[in-house]
Formats: C-alpha cells, sequence, structure tokens
C-alpha cells in the first residue's frame, strides 16, 4: 500500500491533470509538504521576496501564456502581502489560482500562530473562496478552483490548504484524480443579435473597432485577424488584447493607443467594442455620444454598463467573430483609415517631435524612442508607472500579444507590478528580449525580487524613467494647489542601478541622449538582470496626468 501525502496530492493533480509548470511562491511552514510536492512532480518554482510579487507573476503568467497562473502562499502575514495581488487581479479579471496555507484545523479559537479569518478578508476580491478539510478531497476542491478561475469572466480564486490535510497521508489507491483539465466552456449569442449585429457593421461608413482584454483572453487569433480584415475597420487594440495582430498591422491604430482612440472616436458612426469594459479610462459617454455600438463581452453585465449598446452580443470574443463572419460584407474603409491615422497623428504632433528630437534633459518620450531604436517590435515592453504608463503605451510597439504591456495602468492604478510582471514575461518568453521602463517611483516597491532575477536566471533589463519625483501626483499638486504646495512627491536622485548592482545584477547610470542606447547594449550583453537608470525632465507631464487630475477635480 503506497502512501502519499496530502500537499503531494494536490501537486499531483496540478502537474498531471491542470498541467500546470510553474508556481511562484515563498516558502513557509505551513506549506513546506506542498512545497516538497511541487518539487516531487516536477512543478517549477519561483521563490520570490514579498509574497505581493508571486501574485503579481501570477498573474503575469495567466496573460503570457493563456492558462490561469497559480501562486502559492503561506498563512498570516504570507496571506495578507497577497492581497494587493490578489485585487489587482479580479479588478483585471486575470485567472489566477491561490493557494493558500493555513492554521491547523485543530486549533481554532485557540490563538494558534496565524491563525484569522482569511477566506471572508479575500471574498470580496475572488470569484470563489473555500477551505479544503478533508484530504481525499483535494483533486475535487482543486478542479472546482481551476474551472471557477477560468469560466465566463475569468478571475482569481482562492484555497486554503491546512496543515491537517497537507501533512497526513493515505493510500494513494483511493484518491480519485479527474482524467482531463478543465475546460472553458462559452456562450453564443442568439442568431437574431447576431444579424442586427452584422447589419449595423455592414452599414458603417467611419467605423472604429476597440478591443481588449477579452480579445487576448478567447486565445483565438486567427479568428479575430479574419474578421477584422474582412470588415476593414480601423482598430485600436488596449490592456491584454493588445499585439493579437501586431500594432504594425495596416488596419491598426496603435501607435498612439488610447490617444488615437480619443482624437477619432468622436467621429465615428459605428463602433465595435469587443472584450473592454467602459471604464473612466474609456470615457464612453465623452468619447463616442453619437455612435452606434456592438459591444461583445462574455460577462452579460458589462453589455450596457456605463453606455445603453445598439446591440449587445454575449459571449466569448472569438466565438462571436465566428459566428458573425458569414453575416459580414468584405469591406474596405480605405479613405476613412487614412483620414483616421492623418487625425491621430495630427493629435500628436508634440508627442512626436519630443520622440524625434534629442533634448538635455531627457524627455520621457525621447528615451521610449531610444529604447525602440534599439529592439523594434520583437521584444516584450512592460511598463509601471503613472506617466510612465502613458509614454509606453503611446510610444511602444510589438508584434507579439501583449507585447506591450502596462499594468500599473488597470482599475487598481496598482504600481510595482512592473518588475513581477516583466520576470512572468521573460520566464514564459526566454528566447525574447523584455524591456520594463520603470518609473523611479513604482521601481522601489518590489526592487528587492531583483534579488529573485539574479537567483532564478531571469535577465530582465530594467530602464529607469527617473525624474526623481512621483511624477504623476507631483504634477497633479502643482495642477490643483500650485507648485510652492507639493506635499510627499519628491524622491530626489537616487542611485537605483546601485541597488541592482548590489544585488548581483548588472546596473548603469545615464544623463545624457547619446548615452541611451550604448548603456542598453551593455546592459543586453551582461546577460544579467540589469539596471539603466535613465535621469529625465522632471518638469514634464503626460496627458494621462491631466487625465487623472479632471478625474479628480469634477467634484
Amino acid at each position: 500500500m503506497t502512501q502519499i501525502y496530502g500537499g503531494h496530492i494536490a501537486a499531483k493533480y496540478m502537474k498531471d491533470v491542470e498541467q500546470v509548470e510553474t508556481v511562484f511562491t515563498l516558502s513557509g511552514g505551513h506549506i513546506e509538504n506542498l512545497l516538497d510536492g511541487l518539487n516531487t512532480y516536477g512543478i517549477k518554482t519561483i521563490d520570490v521576496r514579498h509574497e505581493q510579487a508571486a501574485a503579481m507573476m501570477a498573474h503575469a503568467w495567466s496573460i503570457y501564456k493563456n492558462k490561469p497562473g497559480v501562486c502559492l502562499v503561506t498563512a498570516g502575514p504570507g496571506f495578507t502581502n497577497a492581497l494587493t495581488g490578489i485585487a489587482n487581479a479580479f479588478l483585471d479579471n486575470a485567472p489566477l489560482v491561490v493557494l493558500c496555507g493555513r492554521h491547523p484545523l485543530r486549533d481554532d479559537l485557540k490563538g494558534a500562530l496565524q491563525e484569522m479569518n482569511q477566506i471572508d478578508m479575500v471574498k470580496p476580491i475572488t470569484k470563489w473562496s473555500a477551505t479544503c478539510y478533508d484530504i481525499k478531497r483535494i483533486p475535487e476542491y482543486l478542479a472546482t478552483a481551476f474551472r471557477q478561475a477560468t469560466q465566463g469572466k475569468p478571475g482569481p480564486v482562492f484555497l486554503e490548504l491546512p496543515p491537517d490535510i497537507l501533512f497526513v497521508s493515505m493510500d494513494e489507491k483511493k484518491v480519485h484524480f479527474p482524467a482531463k483539465k478543465t475546460h472553458r466552456t462559452v456562450t453564443r449569442p442568439h442568431d437574431a443579435e447576431l444579424e442586427e449585429a452584422a447589419t449595423l457593421i455592414n452599414s458603417a461608413r467611419k467605423p472604429l473597432f476597440i478591443g481588449g482584454s477579452g480579445i487576448g483572453m478567447s486565445g483565438r487569433d486567427q479568428s479575430f485577424k479574419h474578421f477584422i480584415e474582412k470588415i476593414g475597420f480601423p482598430f485600436a487594440l488596449l490592456n491584454n488584447g493588445r499585439g493579437v495582430l501586431p500594432d504594425t498591422h495596416p488596419l491598426s491604430i496603435n501607435d498612439g493607443a488610447f490617444t488615437a482612440v480619443s482624437a477619432v472616436a468622436p467621429q465615428a458612426d459605428v463602433i465595435i467594442a469587443a472584450g473592454i469594459r467602459f471604464n473612466w479610462v474609456m470615457q464612453a459617454t465623452k468619447l463616442f455620444p453619437d455612435a452606434k455600438v456592438v459591444r461583445i463581452d462574455i460577462d452579460p453585465n458589462e453589455i450596457d454598463r456605463n453606455r445603453t449598446s445598439e446591440v449587445g452580443l454575449v459571449g466569448d470574443c472569438g466565438q462571436v467573430f465566428d459566428a458573425l463572419d458569414p453575416l459580414v460584407n468584405a469591406t474596405r474603409h480605405d479613405d476613412w483609415v487614412g483620414k483616421v491615422k492623418k487625425a491621430y497623428k495630427a493629435f500628436m504632433t508634440t508627442e512626436i517631435e519630443q520622440k524625434n528630437t534629442a533634448s538635455d534633459p531627457i524627455h520621457p518620450f525621447r528615451l521610449v524612442a531610444r529604447i525602440m531604436e534599439e529592439f523594434g517590435t520583437d521584444a516584450y515592453y512592460v511598463s509601471d508607472g503613472g506617466d510612465t504608463s502613458y509614454y509606453s503605451m503611446a510610444g511602444f510597439l510589438s508584434d507579439h500579444k501583449a507585447g506591450v504591456l502596462t499594468p500599473a495602468g488597470a482599475l487598481l492604478g496598482c504600481l510595482g507590478t512592473g518588475i513581477p510582471f516583466a520576470m512572468a514575461a521573460k520566464l514564459a518568453h526566454p528566447d525574447k528580449p523584455v524591456i520594463l521602463l520603470n518609473g523611479d517611483g513604482s521601481f522601489g516597491f518590489n526592487a528587492m525580487e531583483f534579488d529573485t532575477m539574479v537567483r532564478h536566471n531571469i535577465p530582465v533589463v530594467c530602464v529607469i524613467n527617473n525624474d526623481c519625483a512621483w511624477g504623476m501626483i507631483k504634477h497633479s499638486q502643482e495642477m490643483s494647489l500650485g507648485c510652492d504646495r507639493c506635499t510627499c512627491a519628491e524622491l530626489g536622485m537616487r542611485h537605483y542601478e546601485k541597488v541592482v548592482e548590489g544585488l548581483g545584477g548588472y546596473g548603469e547610470l545615464v544623463t545624457k541622449d547619446e548615452d541611451i542606447n550604448p548603456a542598453i547594449k551593455r546592459a543586453m550583453a551582461s546577460g544579467k538582470p540589469a539596471c539603466v537608470n535613465v535621469v529625465t525632465d522632471p518638469t514634464v507631464s503626460s496627458p494621462a496626468t491631466a487625465m487623472f487630475y479632471q478625474n479628480l477635480s469634477d467634484f
């Protein structure tokens, strides 16, 4: 009779059934048997320096690999440290599976080490949460967790595994493992709704397509390609959907990203919005008050949120594109596409000049342009920071899905995402350059994760847009309070490159335009996790700051 521990049952299920490759974690006593199981069954573990980073890396893994990311944290402070990462994944609709230790069941209400009600704390920021009380039911609970994370609108789930089931054993023959992994089920709109949508699409003269994370999560890139090229709509892909078709595609207006959408949306007569929420960033009612809108989303609650749609199609984006395809006409809108591109380029005249002109001090847009000179569209770009995220979104181009990712710009507005996301990108795509553009403020949240990069040989190149301040906050305060009333916004000049050097990576300071590219080349050639600390103009701010300020000043 072969005995198997509860922690090994969990690991075996994840390996054999869900084909989990990597788990992001930080060690702890309550979870050590599960960690041993992961090692036994050949699941790679990336151990970080703070549990927030583990949750964020798993979140990013779900984007770059298009499968649920898994993080494992211990009880008490391990759990509370992960909460920000879980909340960020929840607002980003990321399929994240969080496994967590807890105090022993036998010690409930005894004042045990790290005893707390974790379930009630995590409920508001998860799709599903539970505690497994029976070793025999570990596979069942895990199957439910993976199913809940991926079905319908994806999101994070939380499963507590007490030591009472992880550290005990049972006859392996009595453990029931499902035969196959969890697969997504999808819905399809009614035929009448599809025909109504097709009629609107076929009538469009000034169309626009705006897509978001739902397109990336669908995993049906070819369906989107065939559909968009058939209808001939100019398109902008945002969030995790960006790069499903290259930014350089003839119909793409992603050179400028949301700025491009803002410039041309008021002129559009028909807009398809697929897999994207009409939130504060989209400003739907302001951007296109008169356009007829076809809304596609897997969540029926999004169809009329913040703006009533003429037609709402509930379903997986890829499935909906396939269903619409035979109903829409093959159309070209060449004149309109040309006008769209001229409109947004005129809107960005200043930004284009800033990109193309050397400056002292260095303008952030110029920094982005210099990085693009070095790596082109073949790299994966991640950005982190307030203004920094805008410069990245508008300046970087990529040929890859999620090739330009600005997780700090998501609904939580969570800084500190850049380093964990960049690490996950490099682990998911080790053959591609991964470039992180980090604000100096946001760099500080997870800077110790450069130690994780060094230990696990994850050679990301981090370029810091160092304006010596919390730039977006500083400039917002200047607008609202005056330049002499700024509070808690200045950081001063700090040698972040030396921090990275001290942790075993490569570091270099840059203060002049002509030194940017040589420094980046040396950083890449080092083969180490690298930090190029670029001192940039502290006086400039992005349109995102004005938008942020306006949002707060409308009261």
